[in-house]
């Protein structure tokens, strides 16, 4: 390009530009023929073989993804207005997309909204940030007052963030492990004084522990896919695997079950989902159980249940072990299609993007035949639209979900 940079550049494998043509922003550590030096976290402009630019990206000398690009436009200067523009796009996409549930979801999904390596969640007055990049490690006192100021003007009750860097994610960035409360004094915000946040979901009311409780406090991204279960749940009895929460069972619950069993491993986990349930006057109806459910499935007499919902947590982090992942996913698939009668229904879900959509298909066909059973199809469906897919970017879409009636 005739343009003057001012900033390192980096010279790429044709593979790798291939890739980043294709709308792909991340550059692994293997494919970087020649790179100037610059600083961990620093900005460097990205060239192929033949001298094309290719974009401008945020670096991290510590990381197999050595490169992460933030702008194809040579135009763009990266000062808190950049940064600012990039914060009212996704605030304003959530939204559209999320109309009236804007109070609980995802502002930041990282790629996704050119933000890479940064997740910010929004739980009624509170926002849970996780920053799991080096680049946005040094951006976030540039981005987390401008996001909470921008969100406050705009009428949004925003009374404090929090960070869930307790990840161990963040060590290959270089990154030490923590979380607190970001200091927000500097725009006139005094620390709140409980990390608990209340919040209400398809008319489900929640406690949640943003300190203590998984990732940053809640799963947002089966929002619709809840509601989804509760709409089949009338009449039915209902076992929730992996309830966390319990938000699946509760859906259920108010969607007019006559029974559910919450299960899960953790009877911490188990804990919160009773007293959800007491909070929305639904212990009639609900119960929950402390258990493995690999250990739970074969111990069930086949029609103990008409609904079975399997909401596992990711099985694999690493293509390497995708193998016993899909293993593991069949397993209790089979066993719960065993398990439910004629006519029966299913709720089946992979949250790792390891586990493509192919794969998990293909691992639910083996496990109908298996089963000796036929599946009817009743949705496919994914994440909810706050935490949105790029497609040159496979790795934002990770959230598999199906409906299915066993004929």
């Amino acid at each position: 390009m005739k343009q003057q940079r001012s900033f390192p550049a980096f010279t790429v494998t044709p593979k790798a530009a291939h890739s980043l043509a294709a709308g792909h922003p991340w550059v692994y550590a293997e494919e970087i023929l020649n790179a100037q030096p610059c600083e961990n976290g620093a900005l460097a402009d990205v060239f192929s073989q033949k001298g094309s630019w290719l974009g401008t990206g945020i670096v991290s000398l510590q990381s197999k993804i050595r490169l992460r690009v933030i702008s194809r436009n040579a135009n763009d200067v990266f000062d808190e207005a950049f940064w600012g523009r990039r914060l009212r796009y996704a605030w304003e996409y959530r939204k559209t997309v999320m109309g009236p549930d804007i109070s609980n979801c995802r502002i930041i999904f990282g790629e996704a909204d050119q933000f890479p390596g940064l997740t910010v969640d929004r739980y009624g007055h509170l926002l849970v940030a996780q920053v799991l990049s080096v680049g946005m490690e040094r951006l976030k006192h540039t981005l987390f007052p401008a996001l909470v100021q921008m969100m406050r003007a705009d009428g949004q009750d925003i009374q404090g963030l929090y960070e869930r860097n307790d990840v161990a994610l963040r060590e290959k960035e270089g990154l030490a492990q923590g979380k607190g409360w970001y200091d927000l004094s500097a725009i006139g915000l005094q620390t709140p004084e409980t990390p608990l946040a209340h919040i209400c979901e398809n008319g489900i009311h929640y406690t949640v522990d943003v300190e203590n409780g998984q990732k940053t406090g809640f799963f947002l991204d089966q929002k619709y896919n809840r509601r989804a279960v509760a709409a089949l749940a009338k009449g039915r009895t209902v076992l929730d695997c992996f309830t966390h929460t319990g938000s699946f069972a509760l859906n259920a619950a108010k969607g007019g079950a006559v029974k559910v069993t919450a299960v899960d491993v953790s009877e911490t986990a188990c804990a919160m989902a009773r007293h959800n349930a007491a909070e929305n006057g639904l212990s009639d109806v609900m119960e929950c159980v402390a258990a493995d459910v690999f250990e739970l499935l074969p111990s069930l007499a086949k029609g103990s249940y008409d609904f079975i919902i399997l909401d596992p947590p990711a099985f694999t982090k690493a293509r390497k072990t995708l193998h016993n992942a899909l293993r593991g996913y069949k397993e209790i698939n089979t066993r719960a299609m065993r398990l439910l009668p004629r006519g029966g229904y299913l709720a089946t879900c992979s949250c790792s993007h390891f586990a493509t959509e192919e794969e998990f298909c293909k691992m639910l066909a083996a496990s109908a035949a298996d089963a000796g059973v036929q599946l009817r199809q009743i949705a496919a469906r994914q994440q909810s639209p706050d935490h949105p897919i790029l497609w040159n970017v496979p790795e934002t879409a990770y959230l598999k979900f199906y409906l299915f009636q066993v004929v």
